[in-house]
């Protein structure tokens, strides 16, 4: 798209933030989003229609949901009010109401869109309250949100507003941006490795992009730089900048160093990785997904305590956020590396897969089929199953789960480590005794 803007009057540009002074005025300067507001997107498309609706904006931070909100009020001339989900309450919604009554029964008859940003974060009865006014059409009701909206809007407001979802900006898109700022003259000369520093910084967030080349920007004219290097933009910058590029190859180093120490049962090095990757900027929620990971794949039934914990630990973080959340990742981290190892059910699931992509699609036996009705009774589904409960110890030795002729495959073979020490020893009491059911079969007269 094309990045040419009007820039705002100088009187008040000068002490506005570059986020700002950047903000489109138009559809045409929107950087990025294209699979929502491309000629023929959804989202291009309500624009052009000329009629508002409701809808939720979701997607990460920084990708543009309060400048495509802003500019949806003012493609309809409608009346703007930006309400804080963080700071606000049913107080703030009144008021909305309050004003879009004005608007709607003064001599403009002017349309208000309401804004919500981090709708997620109010309650029930905070985004029930919107519901009538919505149905109404007293105003356009527009959400934005970081959270999968399934999970944290009403399902009454959900069903009355359309879903976008807002993409993180790309390595091509935020590029544009830094070329923006120094079209507006707002960033001297920069070589291109320092454009790729804090492209992989901004990790697709435009906000943050903006806001560290406003730093920049500061810093250069204090010192009267020329032009920006990469050397003289790490010194500058310090801690606040990632010491590896997320989604580059020294990102995938650091977790593979963490998953390895893990793995390796050594906790010192666990956690040493663990706090290199949330110093370095990882997203904590990215961690909580690979510790479940961790705990699936190299633990399993050696100990199933850590699945569990390892979800406590997403769940923990979730509520407490940064950085007291970040402890309970810790906990995790030390747990997985000293409980006991086994990668059985990692390997039984892979061998599982491999066979049956190359395998056949074998029919279900009929006495394990299920017969809901009469007639699949009278074709004998379900007939000659044995109950497992009704039989000793509450298992039918001899009987066979498999598809007919298909030998067992053996997937599973747990290790002699933690919990699948006891499993080890139940599968093979159990093999026994199938072994000793088979062999005392009566033939069929």
């Amino acid at each position: 798209m094309s990045t040419s803007r009007s820039s705002p009057p100088p009187s008040t540009a000068a002490h506005q933030p570059l986020a700002e002074r950047l903000r489109p005025r138009t559809l045409g300067e929107v950087i990025g989003q294209q699979q929502v507001l491309g000629p023929g997107m959804p989202l291009r498309l309500a624009f052009e229609s000329g009629r508002p609706h409701s809808c939720i904006l979701w997607g990460p931070p920084g990708v543009g949901k309060t400048t495509i909100a802003r500019l949806m009020a003012d493609a309809f001339d409608a009346q703007f009010i930006s309400i804080s989900a963080v700071l606000g309450g049913v107080k703030d919604i009144r008021e909305a109401v309050e004003r879009a009554e004005l608007a709607r029964d003064g001599l403009m008859q002017q349309r208000t869109i309401v804004f919500v940003d981090e709708v997620h974060r109010f309650n029930k009865s905070q985004q029930d309250a919107f519901l009538p006014h919505v149905e109404s059409g007293l105003f356009t009701f527009i959400g934005a949100t970081t959270e999968n909206p399934s999970f944290e809007v009403n399902s009454a407001l959900l069903s009355r507003a359309a879903v976008y979802v807002l993409q993180p900006l790309s390595a091509e898109d935020l590029q544009q941006l830094v070329a923006l700022a120094q079209q507006q003259g707002a960033l001297p000369a920069i070589e291109q490795a320092a454009i790729d520093r804090l492209v992989a910084y901004a990790d697709g967030d435009a906000r943050r992009l903006l806001n560290t080349l406003e730093t920049l920007a500061m810093a250069a004219a204090q010192e009267k730089l020329s032009e920006i290097m990469d050397e003289w933009l790490l010194k500058v910058l310090g801690e606040r900048m990632r010491r590896y590029d997320k989604g580059g190859e020294q990102f995938y180093d650091t977790i593979s160093a963490l998953h390895k120490s893990v793995r390796g049962s050594d906790p010192d090095a666990a956690l040493y990785w663990l706090v290199r990757m949330l110093d370095g900027g990882a997203d904590p929620r990215y961690m909580a997904r690979r510790l479940v990971r961790m705990a699936s794949e190299d633990i399993g039934l050696a100990d199933p305590r850590a699945l569990r914990l390892a979800l406590d630990a997403a769940e923990g973080y979730e509520r407490l956020g940064t950085p007291e959340g970040e402890l309970a990742l810790a906990e995790c981290v030390v747990y997985l590396a000293v409980a006991p190892k086994s990668n059985a059910v990692y390997k039984a699931y892979n061998a599982a897969r491999a066979w049956v992509k190359q395998d056949g699609t074998r029919p279900v036996p009929m006495h394990l089929r299920n017969a809901p009705t009469k007639l699949m009774k009278q074709l004998d589904y379900g007939k000659g199953y044995r109950y497992a409960h009704d039989e000793e110890d509450g298992f039918a030795a001899g009987e066979n789960y498999l598809p007919e002729g298909m030998a067992q495959p053996g997937f599973y073979q747990p290790v002699e480590r933690g919990l699948e020490i006891k499993i080890a020893q139940k599968l093979r009491g159990l093999r026994e005794r199938n072994a000793i059911a088979d062999d005392t079969v009566l033939p069929e007269e």
